[in-house]
């Protein structure tokens, strides 16, 4: 877990030994190819994966330049967000999430969640304190935490445990665009960068259909 929280927090200090890239990203060294491919959920789409915690800084520094990014997206590409989980408080940050994913809570929620941590000193750390927050923001308690104990949300996080350890990912945020490749805000050389390398990426996986 330490190893794991450094190298999340530490991320962002990599860049300046990363210049941005001019014309298109270099593997191995703006991105990664994964040696096993990992199944996308649509094959009619390229699928583009950001997995993450609430608790990460450069998650939520990351945020609105995604926000802004996802705008844009055409149709043949599939964005999908995934908590990472490696344990304690990360997992229980996962269950969070996909018990939101499962009430349809919109991204205003989420967004509540990040400044609770990042600006507020809120922890978050147990499901009283957690249902107490979301309940502040207007979900009913009684779905939500029936939500959480669900056969769904529980199915939700095995996933995403195996997709991680498929994705062979070590830290957060990290993107993966349609199960090939990997990078993360050091390798693109920065936050507008990372929108960069996963639109470079998209379009070699376009052209190679």
């Amino acid at each position: 877990m330490r190893t794991l929280l450094f190298t999340a927090l530490m991320t962002l200090g990599s860049l300046s030994l990363n210049t941005a890239w001019a014309d298109s990203p270099v593997a191995g060294q703006h991105y990664t190819v994964l040696a096993n491919p990992v199944a996308t959920t649509s094959a009619d789409k390229i699928e583009v994966v950001e997995l993450f915690w609430y608790g990460c800084p450069h998650c939520y520094q990351l945020e609105p330049t995604l926000a802004d990014w996802k705008k844009d997206l055409p149709d043949d590409v599939n964005f999908i967000k995934m908590p990472a989980m490696f344990g304690g408080i990360w997992n229980l940050h996962g269950q969070l999430f996909y018990t939101l994913q499962a009430l349809k809570a919109d991204d205003s929620v989420h967004d509540e969640i990040f400044k609770a941590l990042h600006e507020r000193n809120r922890r978050l750390a147990s499901l009283p304190e957690i249902t107490s927050f979301v309940g502040g923001l207007g979900i009913d308690k009684d779905a939500f935490e029936k939500a959480w104990n669900s056969f769904g949300v529980k199915s939700q996080l095995e996933k995403a445990k195996k997709q991680a350890i498929a994705y062979q990912i070590s830290g957060v945020p990290a993107m993966v665009v349609n199960g090939k490749y990997r990078f993360d805000i050091g390798m693109a050389g920065g936050l507008k960068e990372t929108a960069d390398v996963a639109n470079q990426l998209i379009d070699i996986e376009r052209s190679a259909r």
